[in-house]
């Protein structure tokens, strides 16, 4: 006999998926295997019926936990391995055990009515843009690709003309009640119809734009605004704009997370933007007014006499626009005195000469510093 392939393995996720990864997957691999999207394709039915067992387990909190620790053979003793395969006959199944007491212990599940509304999957993008345009917002055209109700067959999977018919083995309900005999007598439980693979419903005449899936792949273009003050990471989200919903359910949304390229001179720090400005020995103990850059443009900024090489001053509003509001953060501007290099002769002398002339009441917290030294 054949050996199983991993649970996780079929569905293409690892051991860490959450119960909607798990779904989705399992969505995602039942529409691409689905008899009524291959029809004759004995391959695909082996694969479907393949990932509707990998999706039982995995879908059932007890049997996960089962087959995570002993593998199948947590789930089906038949597949060799310990747990009580040994010691029963009659094909039991662990599961059959943890169905019969789920529901006293509330872990029983019910199966999804196939006809009934479903909800859309939801539709990750990410976009990049530039620093100032996360400051003052922009707008940006993003490209995605959706599932889409099928236009040709108006989303029913079966040819123009003809429609599709209910299981007769299930009638409809896509599930079938399944008997088995255990060390506790005759148990009924629920699977998937092998007739209609859970849908309920038999497309004899499939779609030739659908494959009978009733849904399409759909490139689809949309002009989305980017708020001002938007920070990096954030996320849009454009409500019906995801994939289409199943039976009349809503379509899903459509996330954008927002990526923010580095600038080359500012920094956001909340709704602040900092960065260092270099200004000469000169203008930090005479003072002086500076041009300076702002996001919005060039500003002034007046160096008080005797600045400190660190000192940091506030431009206020010239920061991030908050989300939704007029208000904006500040500029900070750190300034740091630039030490002159490669002087002459002449700029050195001139430099002694200064240096003499001065005394200690130029020098206050050298001063300080050497006195508290001396003690």
């Amino acid at each position: 006999m054949a050996e199983k392939r991993d649970c996780y393995e079929i569905l293409g996720i690892n051991k860490s998926a959450t119960d909607e990864e798990i779904k989705k997957a399992f969505r995602r691999k039942a529409k691409e295997y689905h008899p009524d999207a291959n029809p004759g394709d004995k391959a695909a039915e082996e694969k479907f019926k393949e990932v509707n067992e990998a999706y039982s387990i995995l879908s059932d909190p007890q049997k996960k936990a089962s087959y995570d620790q002993y593998g199948y053979a947590g789930v089906d003793p038949s597949a060799g391995g310990g747990g009580f395969g040994g010691g029963f006959s009659g094909g039991f199944d662990m599961g059959d055990i943890f169905d019969m007491f789920g529901g006293m212990f509330g872990g029983g599940s019910t199966r999804r009515n196939p006809n009934a509304p479903m909800r859309g999957d939801d539709i990750g993008v990410r976009v990049t843009i530039d620093f100032l345009d996360a400051v003052f917002g922009c707008k940006r055209d993003i490209t995605f690709t959706r599932v889409e109700h099928c236009h040709e067959c108006g989303g029913s999977g079966a040819a123009k003309g003809t429609s599709a018919s209910t299981c007769r083995k299930c009638g409809g309900r896509g599930s079938i009640t399944v008997q088995k005999r255990t060390p506790f007598g005759m148990m009924q439980s629920s699977a998937p119809c092998d007739e209609c693979g859970g849908r309920g419903k038999i497309i004899q005449t499939p779609c030739r734009e659908c494959r009978g899936s009733g849904t399409v792949r759909k490139n689809k273009t949309l002009e989305v605004n980017i708020p001002a003050g938007i920070d990096h990471g954030q996320r849009i989200a454009l409500n019906g704009q995801g994939d289409c919903g199943e039976n009349g359910g809503p379509n899903g949304d459509l996330l954008i997370q927002v990526a923010i390229r580095k600038h080359d001179l500012f920094v956001r720090e909340g709704y602040n933007i900092r960065y260092e400005l270099p200004i000469t020995f000169a203008d930090a103990a005479l003072g002086a007014k500076i041009t300076i850059p702002t996001p919005d443009g060039s500003g002034e900024l007046t160096i008080p006499e005797g600045t400190q090489s660190g000192t940091t001053f506030s431009v206020r509003g010239k920061g991030v626009p908050r989300i939704n509001s007029k208000s904006r953060g500040d500029l900070l501007v750190t300034v740091n005195i630039e030490t002159p290099k490669g002087l002459s002769k002449k700029q050195k002398d001139l430099l002694k000469e200064f240096s003499e002339s001065m005394n200690e009441k130029n020098h206050a917290k050298s001063k300080s510093f050497f006195d508290r030294f001396k003690k």
